[in-house]
């Protein structure tokens, strides 16, 4: 009874215009209250764009977007269909977009499926069904990152990403059902009429493209790590953390290992470099994973952005990412 009062509370717009700005006006107070900590927050997220960010995305943007407007994933498709449609249920063109999920890190996979789908090389349900599980992270950035960095193991890095890598087909796999009747306009789609752009074209596009990719990815690695120093600054990070470990203590929590799951719930780096401190290995290495296969809410900012008016689910999506991180 007292769920569905809040929820019918909440429901209100006055009430959410209330929150939403009570939101803002706190966020003001925390940048006037934190100025020199907010700015050297700035400054970090700047740097681990320069370092990570730009160097690891640009060149994976350029290369999925060439493969999509060089019509090479039809090429591809043509000699994946064999291996795409009874595992994935999706056409092999679709293969791109897995592959290049992997090779490349958070979001390129999510990217290349929607290319894919705003350019008519594949339905609206196989777009919905690639973007849960499509979105993964790179293996430069567990097995150096993570691996090398966080756990000091290159044999713990091959495993983090051997249990993402199998989440994430075990994801595909469940979501191949998803919406598997298939609706009266996807049985009746027309092949896609897709014409490949010349090579200069779609070079000079591809770099202009990718370049503002990159800056709206950095745009929100910025934003977020901004935005996790002040929760922290302000304390209400281990407010939050003191009750999330409190509701979990039976399992175990502490409110540091709850501190660790809602940095990581909301970032992925932060989330990951907290884990190199005390605790079990066991059970470091399976918040790890988790972490991965969420992705953290910034990253799924990014995707949204992409998302945009492509009429593509949110929601499946979501629940993929969920998914894959309880699996991993």
């Amino acid at each position: 009874m007292g769920v569905m009062t809040m929820s019918k509370w909440l429901g209100r717009q006055w009430v959410r215009d209330g929150l939403l700005g009570a939101a803002l006006l706190c966020a003001t107070l925390a940048l006037l209250l934190y100025p020199r900590q907010a700015m050297q927050a700035a400054r970090d997220g700047l740097q681990l764009c320069y370092d990570v960010i730009i160097p690891s995305l640009f060149p994976f943007f350029v290369l999925s977007s060439l493969v999509v407007e060089l019509g090479l994933a039809g090429y591809l498709g043509r000699a994946l269909e064999k291996v795409m449609r009874p595992l994935f249920n999706v056409s092999g063109a679709c293969a791109s977009a897995f592959a290049l999920g992997f090779i490349g890190g958070y979001p390129v996979g999510a990217k290349t499926a929607i290319s894919l789908y705003e350019k008519g090389m594949c339905s609206r349900t196989e777009a919905e069904r690639l973007l849960s599980f499509c979105n993964n992270s790179g293996p430069a950035f567990i097995l150096g990152v993570v691996g090398a960095g966080v756990f000091g193991s290159s044999k713990v890095g091959l495993l983090l990403y051997l249990a993402h890598a199998a989440a994430s087909v075990c994801v595909g796999i469940l979501f191949r059902f998803y919406k598997s009747g298939g609706s009266k306009l996807d049985r009746e789609r027309p092949a896609p009429r897709f014409q490949a752009q010349r090579f200069t074209a779609a070079f000079t596009g591809s770099i202009k493209n990718s370049f503002l990719s990159t800056l709206n990815i950095c745009a929100f690695v910025v934003f977020f790590t901004v935005f996790i120093r002040l929760l922290f600054l302000s304390g209400v990070l281990s407010g939050l953390s003191w009750v999330l470990g409190t509701l979990l203590s039976p399992l175990g929590f502490s409110q540091e290992w709850a501190d660790r799951l809602l940095t990581g719930f909301l970032e992925i780096s932060s989330g990951v470099w907290t884990l190199s401190g005390s605790g079990a290995l066991a059970g470091r290495l399976s918040m790890a994973a988790f972490m991965l296969g969420w992705a953290g809410v910034s990253v799924h900012c990014q995707v949204l952005s992409f998302i945009g008016g492509s009429g593509l689910s949110v929601q499946t999506y979501l629940v993929g990412k969920l998914l894959h991180g309880g699996l991993s």
